[in-house]
C-alpha cells in the first residue's frame, strides 16, 4: 500500500474563501432598513457564507449533511470514559442509524441528510449496513500511551478515506457539513493531539469528557502525559502523528476537512474531536480554517485552546458536552437564518399596487339625519 500522502499539494490547492462576496454581502446589509448591526451575529454568518459559497446574494442553505466518523480507541481500555470501552461506540452506531440518537432527531427536524462513516469500530463488518462499513481501515487502534494507534499505511489509508469522502459529498451537491465523531476514548486522543500541537501539558487539556469523577481525571491525565510523550518527536510529520497518538477516524476527519476546504465546502465543527484534526489541518494548509466555524464550547479545556489557535468562535452556548454531531446540528438554524436573511427576494422592491380611494366621510348633516 502507498503510503505517501503529498501534503505540500494542499497547501498549494486550499485558496481563500471570497473576499468579493463578502464585501459585496457587507454592502447588502447596509441596504436594510434597519438599525446598524441589528441582526447581530448573524449578518457575520451571513457575510461568512457568502465568501464561502462565492455568491452574493447569499444562497439559502438547502442541502447540509450531518457527518459522523466512528471508530474506537484502544486507550478506552484503562476507563477513561464512563461509557463502556467494549461495544460502547457500536452501540452509539446503531442509535444513529436507527433514529434515536439526539442528533438524528435533530437532523430530521432540522432538514439534514445523516451519514455514518465507519472508519474504524471495533465491530464485525456484518453489524452495520454495508454503506456504514465501505470505508472501515480497521477494527479499533492501539493503546497511544504505549504503542502507535495505527500504522503509517493505514493512516495514508485513512486519510484519503477523508479526502474521499469530501469529493463525494461536493458532488452530491451537499452545501454545508455539520461534522461530528463516535468513538469511546476519543476525547484523551484528541487531549494528546491538541496539547502536542499548542505545546502544553496533560492537565492543561484534561477535560471531564464523558462526567468523569477525580479519580478516573487523574487515570486520564496520566494517559495523556505518558501520550504526549510519544506525540513530541513526530510532531513535525502530521501523518506520523495521526498515525502514533491520532487513529483512524481522526486521521479520515483531517483529510476530509483539508479536501472540503479544497472543494470549497463549509464545514462546521462540532467539538474536541472535530478540533483536533482541525488543527492538524492547519499546520497543512493555513487557509484551511477560513472555510470552517466552530459550533459550540463543550467545557473540554482542549477545545478552548484549539479554538483559540484556530481563531475561531463557537456558534452558540449550548454547553452540549455529549459530542457526536449535537453542537454542530444545533449550530444549522443560526446558519440557515443568516443565508436566509440575506436571500435575494428579500431585497426585491415592491410591486406597485393601485391606491385605494378613500371612503368620504359622512357630514354633519347626514349624521343628524340619523339620530
Amino acid at each position: 500500500m502507498d503510503t505517501t500522502v503529498d501534503l505540500d499539494m494542499f497547501a498549494a490547492q486550499v485558496e481563500r474563501p471570497d473576499d468579493a462576496a463578502r464585501r459585496a454581502a457587507e454592502q447588502r446589509w447596509q441596504e436594510l432598513e434597519q438599525p446598524r448591526g441589528g441582526l447581530g451575529r448573524l449578518e457575520e454568518l451571513g457575510n461568512w457564507l457568502a465568501s464561502v459559497q462565492g455568491a452574493s446574494p447569499v444562497r439559502p442553505v438547502t442541502a447540509p449533511k450531518v457527518l459522523l466518523f466512528a471508530g474506537d480507541h484502544g486507550i478506552a481500555e484503562l476507563g477513561v470514559s464512563r461509557l463502556p470501552a467494549t461495544g460502547g461506540t457500536a452501540r452509539r452506531v446503531h442509535a444513529v442509524l436507527d433514529g434515536t440518537a439526539p442528533v438524528a432527531r435533530l437532523a430530521r427536524r432540522y432538514g439534514a441528510g445523516v451519514r455514518v462513516v465507519d472508519v474504524a469500530v471495533d465491530a464485525p463488518l456484518e453489524e452495520f449496513p454495508e454503506d456504514v462499513t465501505a470505508h472501515r481501515v480497521r477494527r479499533g487502534s492501539g493503546r497511544i500511551d504505549r504503542m502507535d494507534a495505527i500504522s503509517r499505511e493505514e493512516a495514508a489509508a485513512a486519510f484519503a478515506v477523508g479526502t474521499a469522502l469530501a469529493d463525494e459529498e461536493a458532488e452530491l451537491g451537499t452545501d454545508l457539513v455539520l461534522l461530528g465523531d463516535l468513538g469511546v476514548g476519543s476525547t484523551t486522543v484528541a487531549a494528546v493531539l491538541i496539547g502536542a500541537l499548542c505545546g502544553t501539558d496533560a492537565a492543561a487539556v484534561c477535560g471531564r469528557g464523558s462526567g468523569i469523577d477525580d479519580q478516573v481525571w487523574m487515570v486520564k491525565c496520566a494517559a495523556i502525559r505518558d501520550s504526549l510523550r510519544r506525540a513530541r518527536p513526530v510532531l513535525g510529520d502530521q501523518l506520523a502523528l495521526l498515525s502514533a497518538t491520532g487513529g483512524a477516524d481522526f486521521a479520515a476527519i483531517t483529510g476530509f476537512l483539508l479536501q472540503a476546504a479544497v472543494r470549497r465546502l463549509p464545514v462546521v465543527l462540532d467539538g474536541v474531536v472535530s478540533a483536533a484534526c482541525a488543527l492538524v489541518a492547519q499546520r497543512v494548509a493555513f487557509r484551511a480554517p477560513e472555510w470552517w466555524r466552530a459550533a459550540v464550547l463543550t467545557g473540554e479545556p482542549a477545545l478552548a485552546k484549539a479554538y483559540d489557535r484556530l481563531t475561531l468562535t463557537p456558534l452558540h452556548e449550548q454547553d452540549t458536552r455529549m459530542g457526536e454531531g449535537v453542537g454542530s446540528a444545533l449550530a444549522l438554524p443560526l446558519l440557515q437564518a443568516a443565508s436566509d436573511t440575506l436571500a435575494e427576494e428579500l431585497f426585491e422592491p415592491a410591486l406597485p399596487s393601485t391606491p385605494r380611494r378613500p371612503r368620504p366621510l359622512p357630514t354633519a348633516a347626514e349624521l343628524l339625519g340619523k339620530l
